[in-house]
């Protein structure tokens, strides 16, 4: 059986200490140790413990606790940290995280929330490895709208369910303006808002009927909560658990991110193994690109998971594709082809441009990402099986 661990809690709210306190008293597992007088105290007690967890609240003296963080993350290898902050926000997480902290939580502290990320906590302190999963999430992100993000998410969902015949899951993050469903011409029963108030429920069978299935294919669909309000409740935590729950079941995630950096998103954006950042061939649109990257590289992405994805591109652009990796500084990784008629006509009829036109420019090239993107023994076989056909 586990030892409790050592746990030490450093806030300047005595309600803040109480809330924490009694939750990891409820919880077993922690033994939470007295209050400290000083920095120094704290620092050699973790510097004696063979394994200890430190929970910062950084409301107060924000760049003082901060330097404190990096010198604990430094100096003492089996001290995990926990941040908190009333005031949260993308360059107070960016911060943190490089820092060396394990998990950020907003103030005030949500009980699941905070049993969520000790459990990660617990997973590194104890080298606990996760189970190997095939999955892969790939989100589709800009934060520039009007640019055919959702199009190339329902369209790619639908390739891939279509090309791997395994299943696969499109979520609409776009808690305040989804359109994944309208595009998809459908009406759901239940919504991410839903599933979200039932994460403790799940099983195989409850997922697959609370998504929407796509007519007959292996495509099932969660959409976006009706009600702003219902957006409002969904917090960070609760995205990251909803993923852990579908990798169990589908071989593909394709995530319709919202065009904001608020702490869902990039929830979203972390757990993904795979990040669209969609642009067109004009100077505003590549200069909100590349401040997405930079931003990506502040939270530590790999460069290699961030890849472009060039829409509606026409050969004889007066900004080329050249011009484009010229700005960007990075290869595009596909160029999807401007087809208006045919991407309108998909668009208000709520269909696939595959139904509209399957030997259109644009259908071929979301056949073919998706096959790009398909796993590479499955790929492997069916470039075998047609080299064979052909011989």
């Amino acid at each position: 059986m586990q030892n409790k661990v050592s746990t030490i809690i450093l806030s300047d709210n005595m309600q803040t200490q109480k809330v924490l306190r009694m939750y990891l008293e409820e919880f077993e597992n922690y033994e939470v140790l007295p209050e400290f007088s000083d920095y120094l105290e704290i620092y050699d007690t973790l510097l004696s413990l063979d394994k200890s967890i430190f929970v910062v609240d950084i409301s107060n003296n924000c760049e003082i606790k901060l330097d404190f963080i990096l010198k604990i993350s430094k100096d003492i290898q089996n001290c995990k940290i926990l941040v908190l902050s009333d005031n949260p926000s993308v360059d107070l997480i960016v911060r943190v995280m490089r820092a060396g902290a394990k998990e950020f939580l907003a103030l005030p502290v949500i009980k699941t929330e905070l049993m969520s990320a000790l459990q990660n906590i617990n997973e590194a302190l104890f080298c606990v490895a996760k189970r190997d999963s095939k999955c892969k999430i790939i989100s589709i992100f800009s934060n520039k709208g009007g640019i055919g993000k959702t199009s190339i998410a329902s369209n790619l969902a639908l390739e891939l369910a279509k090309t791997t015949k395994e299943k696969v899951a499109l979520i609409d993050l776009n808690f305040q303006l989804g359109d994944i469903t309208t595009f998809m011409d459908l009406k759901p029963s239940f919504n991410i808002s839903y599933m979200l108030q039932n994460l403790d429920k799940i099983n195989d069978d409850f997922l697959l009927s609370t998504l929407e299935q796509y007519k007959q294919t292996s495509l099932y669909i969660l959409a976006d909560p009706p009600y702003f309000k219902q957006a409002d409740d969904i917090s960070p935590r609760q995205i990251t658990r909803l993923f852990e729950i579908l990798k169990e079941t589908f071989s593909y995630i394709i995530v319709d991110a919202e065009s904001s950096f608020d702490a869902k998103n990039i929830a979203a954006l972390t757990e993904s193994d795979l990040i669209f950042l969609v642009t067109i061939a004009n100077l505003p649109a590549l200069r909100n690109s590349q401040r997405c990257i930079e931003l990506f590289d502040r939270l530590g992405f790999d460069r290699n998971k961030t890849q472009i994805l060039l829409n509606r591109y026409m050969e004889n652009d007066e900004v080329s594709a050249q011009d484009v990796e010229n700005v960007m500084g990075c290869k595009i990784y596909w160029k999807i082809p401007n087809n208006y008629f045919t991407m309108m006509s998909a668009i208000n009829k709520g269909i696939p441009v595959s139904d509209v036109n399957p030997d259109s420019n644009v259908a071929v090239s979301y056949r073919n990402l998706a096959l790009q993107l398909a796993d590479n023994i499955y790929r492997d076989n069916l470039i075998k099986k047609f080299t064979n056909i052909i011989n």
